[in-house]
């Protein structure tokens, strides 16, 4: 890919930001390469317990920590970035805010919905950027699938549906023995990513139905799984995840995105509207070339966008977040609204029943709060089999 669209010589002007970044693991190394490659910023520390993280941390050159808050206190960077386990994003998110510092946070935001929610609103009251790095959303082909559908280029969005396929191999589950554990499943792990682009897209989602499938590995967790989503603006969704389909439709093997894994033409998600369809990340824009109807020939149309590694944009972004020239794309907040579509899907898979995502004070935005109409469900499911 190109480098990125916000790397500007005349940014080498200005004191570059220091950004220490925690979790020096495979995503923490790309975000130290993002770093190198943004003008205005430089990495200042390394923090992770691990020996191997200490070998990073010397072949990059830069100071060793084995604790966050020694690091804050030694060096007190400009900005930090999480890439750890789930598990500890809350602790050391609040670590970076109550010292003043914004951070962007892997997602998922955390591994708990209702801690996530205090996360967000501690950043809030104290008024430092939190971001959430569903860095999908810097890519220029997302944002050129946005610009056309709020375009209204296919219509009013009434249906999508979204693929997520493929197929770990065992020694992925061996390497790691709690990916084979309760809630390590794909939908904690994987479908955030998709629900993210989803209600980017397309618009808030209000319910929730899912249902998932044991291990097929014996593993605790499950392999697959479906939800059918509806969305605020009246439009309906589906959406299937498996870590153990042998597949080509899934956003990491038809977006070009991440050179490691192998890519093919197909594309994950396919967005219908009034006046046309759209798939994506393949851009291919379908529309009907006389009257909408489906008697008359049906044209496609590939829409031109630019390359841009998203990672490096996201870190770009950050940097213009931190010196106060942007707003978050992927505010806390939004992380949260996404995670509580996850924890949704969840909750409806384990009981079997719809699951509704409340909306707050009539602003059109998802509250963080679930409410789980089981009763009421359950009395309908009741009176259909009568």
């Amino acid at each position: 890919m190109a480098s990125s669209e916000h790397s500007n010589p005349a940014n080498a002007a200005r004191p570059p930001l220091r950004l220490a970044i925690a979790g020096i693991g495979l995503v923490g190394q790309r975000h130290a390469d993002a770093i190198s490659q943004v003008s205005d910023t430089t990495l200042c520390a390394v923090v992770d317990p691990s020996d191997a993280g200490k070998a990073v941390a010397e072949r990059l050159g830069v100071p060793w920590f084995d604790d966050l808050q020694g690091m804050i206190l030694a060096q007190a960077p400009d900005g930090i970035i999480l890439s750890t386990p789930t598990k500890l994003h809350v602790d050391q998110g609040a670590a970076c805010l109550d010292a003043g510092i914004p951070v962007l946070i892997e997602k998922p935001l955390a591994d708990d919905l209702g801690a996530a929610r205090t996360l967000v609103e501690r950043a809030e009251q104290a008024n430092v950027a939190l971001l959430v790095g569903h860095h999908r959303r810097h890519n220029p082909l997302i944002r050129k699938a946005h610009e056309h559908i709020k375009r209204g280029t296919i219509g009013a969005v009434r249906a999508v549906q979204a693929t997520c396929w493929f197929y770990k191999p065992d020694s992925y589950f061996d390497a790691a023995p709690w990916r084979k554990q309760v809630g390590a499943g794909p939908i904690s792990v994987n479908l955030v990513h998709d629900i993210d682009l989803l209600r980017h897209l397309c618009g808030e989602i209000v319910s929730v139905q899912a249902q998932a499938a044991p291990s097929a590995r014996g593993y605790e967790n499950e392999d697959v799984a479906a939800a059918l989503l509806r969305f605020e603006n009246g439009a309906i969704g589906t959406i299937t995840v498996s870590d153990s389909i042998v597949a080509p439709w899934s956003w990491e093997m038809t977006a070009h995105e991440y050179p490691i894994y192998p890519t093919t033409s197909q594309s994950a998600y396919q967005i219908g509207g009034s006046q046309g369809a759209l798939s994506v990340p393949d851009l291919t824009l379908w529309s009907h070339n006389e009257s909408r109807d489906w008697w008359t020939p049906i044209s496609a149309t590939s829409v031109p966008r630019d390359t841009s590694d998203p990672l490096i944009n996201q870190m770009a972004h950050f940097a213009a977040v931190i010196r106060g020239q942007e707003a978050p794309l992927v505010s806390g907040r939004e992380g949260l609204r996404s995670l509580a579509v996850v924890d949704a899907i969840q909750k409806s898979a384990k009981s079997n029943v719809l699951v509704h995502l409340e909306v707050a004070d009539g602003d059109g935005v998802q509250a963080n709060k679930i409410t789980n109409r089981s009763q009421e469900t359950i009395e309908t499911n009741a009176k259909i089999a009568k």
